[in-house]
């Protein structure tokens, strides 16, 4: 039988897509030996306001941008094309449009914290393995959050990140690692417009 693909799934704004997002995904890639990793750049966050949110196909343009430069960083559409707007639904669609592959939800510390405010989290936790890595300052917010709490027997010793991705959900793994310093508020507020334009000075 033909290997199954195992995909890293890194959802988000990419309000815009830069080093972050790159640095996270290598180290998925390489802690959790996935074959890729796949952006999918989201329509809206219903968490965030809209009120900085550049247009989407100005966001999607840029990470795809950013992602030439990285062959296992994929970047798609799915969310925009398919009006999925909650991860919840998004990972059902992919799992039964992609029967043979093994999807892996990767996220940062900061999204564990507050997860209980997603949509049907509970049920996204029992769906598909997550890895979540490492972000100041919410390691503590979020290894005591809600949910880690209400799965934490079911969390794998980061030593063995790389079964997760082969093993059943609710499965999670923390992951720390060396913390990359940019986010995208950063990058918005010292580049403005720029860092929407593929200047040499962010292309990572």
């Amino acid at each position: 039988m033909k290997k199954p693909h195992v995909i890293g799934l890194l959802g988000g704004s990419f309000n815009p897509a830069h080093a972050g997002h790159v640095h996270l995904s290598h180290e998925a890639l390489k802690r959790l030996k996935l074959d890729a990793v796949w952006w999918l750049v989201s329509p809206h966050n219903p968490l965030k306001s809209k009120s900085n949110l550049a247009d989407y196909n100005t966001r999607l343009g840029f990470a795809k941008e950013i992602a030439h430069h990285h062959p296992h960083i994929e970047v798609s559409d799915i969310e925009a094309a398919q009006h999925l707007y909650y991860t919840i639904d998004t990972v059902t669609a992919l799992q039964q449009q992609h029967p043979n592959t093994r999807f892996v939800w990767l996220m940062g510390a900061d999204n564990l914290a507050q997860f209980t405010r997603w949509k049907s989290w509970e049920k996204l936790f029992e769906r598909i393995p997550i890895a979540v890595f490492d972000r100041a300052p919410f390691s503590y917010a979020a290894l005591s959050s809600k949910a880690a709490i209400r799965y934490r027997r079911f969390r794998l010793p980061t030593r063995n990140a790389a079964l997760l991705a082969h093993s059943a959900a609710p499965c999670w793994v923390y992951g720390f690692m060396t913390r990359h310093p940019l986010s995208a508020t950063q990058l918005r507020n010292s580049l403005g417009a720029d860092a929407f334009l593929g200047h040499n000075d962010v292309t990572v």
